[in-house]
């Protein structure tokens, strides 16, 4: 079997299918974009082990600092690795950003917000190095993947994570995100969430407000792990205080599926990369 078919790789994300397990082995296997290049690795935006960065750029020259997508990845909060998204990182470099996407604290070593303060972190760290890596502090994009788009969206929308430095936010790319998932009536949002004393402050959906920024939401119609009502119910409130909002919802995609998308040999499922990409190029002008 060769490994660079889309078949191939159609195997390989079948045996990796199960909701937001890491992608490291998917990753290792699946062909990468040669417009993108690693530029930092594993640099520290705090003292934790798991408190670190990856930096991609692309590998042509600008005139001009380029806008950034910080991606958060998924795994429920309790599992995942920056080293499973080198196919996500070169991708979106490939196209004309800066992307940096940042390990953070884990369930049960954490729970919530800790692992918000780590993605709070690791903007504001991106913000005071972009010049080392060419990149505008001033023209963010916050991107993610289930409760990656989760984290994303709170640093998007409640001003406590990242206080001043949300004016340079443009954009939220969330793909299959919880926003709206009260009561907490599973396992992962309980050993989570449970402790928290008022569960409606866990909700991004709680802090939409006017002046918030475009946001692009996108859901698998076959997603089985979060409900796609989740993206319905946010983008309608979003709607409703004048936010401009590109919802998106792709036919035969699972949950997993939705990032698996932007591998080279899966875009013919999805055009998840394209009208993200699209997207962030908009709001980044």
């Amino acid at each position: 079997m060769k490994l660079g078919s889309a078949r191939a790789a159609g195997a390989i994300f079948g045996l990796l299918a199960s909701a937001c397990s890491p992608l490291k082995m998917f990753d290792a296997v699946m062909p990468k974009d040669g417009g993108g290049r690693l530029a930092i690795r594993d640099a520290a935006f705090g003292p934790d082990p798991r408190q670190r960065i990856d930096i991609y750029v692309p590998t042509a020259a600008s005139a001009r600092p380029r806008p950034i997508i910080v991606f958060f990845y998924g795994g429920s909060w309790n599992s995942g690795t920056k080293n499973g998204y080198s196919f996500v990182g070169r991708a979106l470099a490939s196209r004309g950003f800066a992307v940096a996407i940042p390990d953070y604290r884990l369930v049960p070593q954490i729970r919530y917000p800790a692992f918000l303060e780590d993605n709070a972190a690791a903007v504001r760290w991106v913000r005071r190095h972009s010049n080392e890596f060419g990149g505008d502090a001033d023209r963010i994009v916050l991107a993610g993947h289930s409760a990656g788009a989760y984290n994303a969206a709170m640093l998007a929308l409640d001003p406590r994570w990242l206080g001043e430095d949300r004016k340079a936010v443009r954009g939220l790319i969330g793909l299959a995100g919880p926003y709206d998932f009260l009561p907490f009536d599973g396992p992962v949002v309980q050993h989570t969430f449970g402790a928290v004393s008022d569960p409606v402050s866990t909700q991004p959906i709680t802090y939409v407000g006017a002046g918030d920024p475009p946001a692009f939401l996108a859901t698998g119609d076959k997603d089985e792990t979060v409900r796609p009502a989740n993206s319905d119910s946010l983008a309608r409130k979003l709607r409703a205080v004048g936010t401009q909002v590109v919802r998106r919802r792709y036919p035969e995609v699972g949950h997993a599926g939705l990032v698996t998308a932007v591998a080279k040999p899966l875009r013919g499922r999805a055009s998840v990369l394209d009208d993200a990409i699209a997207f962030a190029d908009d709001v980044t002008r």
